[in-house]
């Protein structure tokens, strides 16, 4: 990010949340194609040593002695934006929100083929903060220098800043960065629980260490790291970050340590006093209100019930006011965009769209409207209004752009980004000099000679005027935290609708890692299977949950195919019929379903799950063909 110049407006009311995704009908864009290609953005910001399986193919290896200097490895993690710095504090949140998008809404994601790729791109983050927690009190919250590193206009690759890195400890406080960090950590460790439970184990370890650490040492970071302050200066404090690590630790652990931190602090900490009308990577108040109105209506909220109610006052404040139905509304565009300020204004349009959508999604699950000081709201409405700012920026608006590069036929070509903007080191490997940078690529009028798929740019101003410039930041710079919650907006939208309770505890579809193909294959063999076991193949099914909501019952099964054979298991087709709900965890093609995007074959004795929901007894699987080789 160039540089951030904001203000932040408080006032004193709180949230709630519950859900079940209820019918409606979702038209026009293709989200699940957005979707696809709002992950595919995190590959271009990846700093470090690129994995064999990265997809964007202009990017390389860079940022590799980062840490070195001061005996640390801070290899790996995200650009935040334009630049090449990896800010920790935007990081941190850019993973809280990616995490919480796949807690919500990883079923959607995994029917959309895309939640192997979600986890890869929150693990890609956490593996950097789990280098940047070396101990129990150490933080490394920075890693280059905006200063330096905007004097130059560099690909990543050529990179000739300051890699200088930055911590914070007991004696250099920052409660915000280490509350935040936590929070990333502990959300992070519910999307991999099921899937890879000692990584999940190990991140939240970190997270406890962290709330711990930032609770006990108490100070603003950017007091700390102070090379910090003119891009991502904490305006808020830090109270919003303990209390938003304390929810997330609760979630993660249902210890009620964390329940009762909420409850004894949210008057001295600001959660219940807060009425906010942003959310983002520096204010907080918000979703923590969010997270908290949650547990009150799961009914969590014991002997803490009336303070959990404050926060849930504020939470409402918030929506009343995203909606224009509450005492103090945020501005909009004339084409209907929320508008915070010129500066990167789309990061506050996907963050508050977020939390409406989960808002929304929660109360139907309780059978509630929100109450409005202009009236009543149905969650409809609310899923209406989100739908609406998501329209907008997929090419809804007055000038008819989408303001994802990538998406639809006009957006933007000149973005302010510089791996995009300069070309490709794998096509012309000759250095781009500091200077020469801003010579040769940066004032070069034509588009992009790599496009940022998927990347969400800083978008129009208030009266939804935007001119695709390289230099005009403000508009067309993107950042990981803009992108951050879009991918949870987008899965919801392109699911449409499903029947499952989401206050039932959190549980993904599990992504498995593709198989090594053998360097010599042998000649296949096809085998006809209608039967649902066989000697090679086992299909086992059982109810793992049901729930009654609107007077209908619902059944949530989970259906194991196992490879029984010495072989690898390819080519699988499975047949199912009496199905009457949706599932997820395989690929539909045709009359049949086979292997998830994510997965190519079983390796002999691995196993597949796939889930699905309906109103009914189990539904007939049975194996159609398959190849073992």
């Amino acid at each position: 990010m160039e540089k951030l110049v904001r203000l932040i407006t408080m006032a004193p009311l709180f949230l709630q949340m519950l859900l079940v995704s209820f019918p409606f009908a979702f038209a026009g864009h293709d989200y699940g194609q957005a979707l696809t290609k709002g992950i595919l953005f995190f590959e271009a910001q990846r700093s470090g040593y690129l994995p064999s399986n990265q997809r964007v193919k202009w990017r390389a290896d860079s940022g590799l002695h980062d840490g070195k200097a001061s005996g640390v490895d801070l290899v790996g993690g995200y650009y935040d934006a334009g630049d090449n710095v990896k800010f920790g504090l935007p990081m941190a949140f850019t993973i809280t929100m990616m995490s919480w998008s796949i807690v919500e809404y990883g079923k959607q994601m995994a029917a959309n083929g895309e939640l192997g790729h979600a986890m890869e791109a929150v693990k890609w983050g956490t593996d950097y903060l789990i280098k940047a927690h070396p101990h129990p009190y150490v933080l490394y919250g920075e890693v280059g220098d905006g200063n330096t590193d905007h004097f130059c206009w560099q690909r990543p690759e050529d990179m000739t800043t300051d890699r200088r890195a930055y911590k914070i400890d007991p004696s250099n406080p920052g409660s915000d960065l280490a509350g935040e960090t936590a929070a990333a950590m502990a959300a992070a460790s519910i999307v991999f629980r099921r899937s890879n439970p000692s990584y999940a184990n190990e991140l939240l370890t970190h997270a406890q260490q962290l709330f711990e650490f930032g609770d006990k040492y108490r100070g603003k970071y950017d007091s700390s790291i102070t090379v910090a302050q003119k891009y991502y200066r904490s305006y808020s404090g830090y109270a919003d970050e303990l209390l938003w690590a304390a929810a997330w630790l609760y979630q993660a652990t249902n210890n009620q340590h964390y329940l009762s931190y909420l409850g004894n602090n949210g008057q001295s900490l600001g959660g219940t006093g807060w009425s906010m009308t942003e959310f983002g990577w520096d204010a907080k108040y918000a979703g923590v209100q969010v997270l908290v109105a949650k547990m009150l209506m799961q009914g969590k909220g014991g002997r803490y019930a009336s303070v959990f109610q404050q926060y849930q006052q504020k939470a409402e404040f918030f929506m009343c006011s995203c909606l224009g139905k509450g005492t103090k509304n945020i501005q909009k565009t004339p084409g209907g965009l929320l508008y915070r300020q010129p500066w990167n204004n789309m990061q506050f349009v996907t963050s508050a769209s977020f939390l409406v959508t989960v808002y929304s999604d929660y109360l139907a699950s309780a059978g509630k409207n929100l109450n409005c000081a202009a009236g009543s709201v149905s969650p409809s409405g609310l899923i209406s209004f989100a739908k609406s700012q998501v329209d907008y920026i997929l090419g809804d608006n007055p000038r008819a752009t989408s303001y994802m590069v990538g998406y639809g036929n006009n957006y933007p070509r000149q973005v302010h980004h510089r791996g995009s903007s300069i070309v490709s080191i794998k096509v012309d490997s000759s250095f781009v000099s500091c200077r020469g940078g801003y010579a040769t690529w940066f004032s070069r009028k034509g588009s992009d000679p790599n496009l940022l798929t998927g990347a969400i740019v800083g978008g129009p101003d208030a009266y939804d005027n935007f001119a695709d410039e390289r230099d005009n930041y403000e508009q067309t710079e993107p950042a990981t935290y803009n992108n951050a919650p879009l991918i949870g907006l987008l899965a919801r939208l392109s699911g449409g609708h499903g029947g499952y309770n989401q206050l039932l505890p959190v549980v993904l579809p599990a992504p498995k890692e593709v198989v090594t193909q053998p360097k010599s294959a042998p000649t296949p063999k096809v085998t006809p299977a209608p039967a649902s076991t066989s000697a090679e193949i086992a299909i086992e099914q059982k109810l793992t949950t049901s729930w009654k909501a609107k007077g209908n019952a619902y059944y949530r099964y989970s259906t194991i195919v196992t490879n029984k054979s010495a072989k690898t298991l390819k080519d699988l087709k499975l047949t199912i019929s009496k199905l009457y709900g949706p599932l997820w965890g395989l690929t539909k093609s045709g009359d049949s379903y086979g292997f998830p995007s994510w997965l190519k074959s079983l390796a002999a004795g691995e196993k597949l799950e796939f889930v699905y929901i309906h109103s009914a007894d189990p539904a007939e699987v049975s194996v159609s063909s398959y190849t073992l080789a």
